[in-house]
């Protein structure tokens, strides 16, 4: 089921194409003048009211603070759904992987010196590296010190809504549109809820394997906004909805998450932030049952995940976190 041009014109999401030629168009500055500006940068965050939290943040998305060597061999890796390459950032190049991918890791490698080398591995990763590793996502159980977190794939992670709907004039139902990915979680969703009158689900996209009946067209962001509750599921790694649905008016409604990213998704508090449903979804029915009886607690849940979304829309301290993170891996590396 291809996209079709209304369909692009009406989802909502951010416009891919004119995305790029943005991106594009930056690479048309000169590096060295990023390069020139990172001490100043560095240096900002200490005269800063909010030091504390950058510095919190960093830690978090870099848990290791023991110096560490990278392999001096460089090496190209690649999977269905990542790669894994090391090598210095300057000889990364945008056919190894997906444009928005490059886009995103070279509006923060820039500000350093082409020559520092990095193992970096961008996509869906469902693991930890051996080496402290530059990723995308990371698991939540273990130990994942090795897995170092950048705000990746931004456009279509990064997207928050603005929702008019108040939350109790939407419709008593939830919502999921996606697909299926080899996800256990969507797949036993969808078995246990395709056809429910509180459900209106589908897979999209392609047929991965899934019965004929699920698939079904795609529907708008706007068109989500039309429910009381929208399903953020894990595919691959985490669900990529969940930070536009936390802005809306809607409350989100999932498992416990097994893998985050920039969102910080392991600090999230079920029936805090969202709305928290067991791993066989059997309490699924219980949990719209009582949100839809109890109105004023969905909307104290769609407060704290507003507020939640707040940290990370701006753009100034988004950059500075990103520098601090990448700053301190290379420092920890040996290589400045």
């Amino acid at each position: 089921m291809g996209d079709s041009i209304i369909y692009n014109l009406r989802s909502g999401k951010p416009n891919k194409p004119l995305n790029f030629l943005t991106g594009f168009a930056g690479l048309l500055v000169p590096d060295i003048l990023f390069r020139a500006a990172l001490s100043r940068q560095l240096d900002s965050i200490g005269k800063r009211t909010d030091k504390e939290y950058i510095l919190s943040r960093t830690d978090y998305y870099i848990k290791t603070d023991r110096p560490f060597r990278l392999p001096e061999k460089d090496s190209l890796e690649k999977s269905r759904s990542w790669i894994h390459y090391i090598g210095s950032i300057g000889d990364y190049r945008r056919r190894m992987f997906h444009t928005a991918y490059y886009l995103d890791q070279h509006d923060v490698t820039r500000w350093f010196p082409k020559k520092l080398r990095w193992s970096f591995c961008p996509g869906d990763v469902y693991f930890t590296p051996d080496v402290p590793t530059v990723v995308k996502s990371r698991l939540l159980a273990g130990d994942n010190s090795n897995s170092v977190v950048l705000k990746l794939d931004k456009l279509r992670h990064f997207m928050f809504v603005h929702d008019p709907v108040p939350f109790r004039d939407k419709k008593d139902m939830a919502v999921f549109r996606g697909k299926i990915r080899q996800s256990r979680v969507r797949t036993k969703f969808l078995e246990m809820f395709f056809r429910h009158p509180l459900f209106d689900c589908g897979v999209v996209g392609r047929n991965e394997g899934c019965p004929e009946e699920w698939m079904t067209a795609k529907k708008t962001i706007r068109g989500h906004l039309d429910y009381k509750f929208i399903m953020a599921l894990e595919g691959n790694d985490v669900a990529s909805n969940l930070k536009w649905v936390m802005s809306s008016n809607s409350l989100a409604v999932m498992t416990r998450p097994t893998c985050e990213t920039w969102f910080m998704e392991g600090r999230l508090i079920p029936g805090y932030h969202y709305v928290e449903v067991r791993d066989d979804f059997s309490d699924m029915e219980e949990k719209l049952s009582y949100y839809i009886a109890h109105p004023e607690e969905a909307e104290e849940i769609i407060r704290h995940a507003h507020e939640y979304v707040r940290q990370f829309q701006d753009p100034v301290r988004e950059r500075l976190i990103s520098l601090a993170v990448m700053d301190r891996y290379f420092r920890l590396s040996g290589q400045l």
